[in-house]
């Protein structure tokens, strides 16, 4: 896998939790221990991108 393509992957997982998350919030009975717990992984996600980008 070259590198970018791996930043793309990664780009892609960030999107999908950023999707997850809003269809958690948009729920009357949202769950913040898991909205917290994706919002980490998008957070680890984000600073790993901006390490691997030139």
């Amino acid at each position: 896998m070259t590198m970018g393509s791996h930043i793309t992957e990664l780009k892609k997982k960030h999107n999908q939790l950023s999707n997850q998350v809003e269809k958690i919030q948009s729920r009357p009975s949202a769950d913040a221990l898991k909205i917290v717990s994706l919002k980490k992984q998008k957070l680890r996600i984000k600073e790993k991108i901006e390490r691997l980008s030139p």
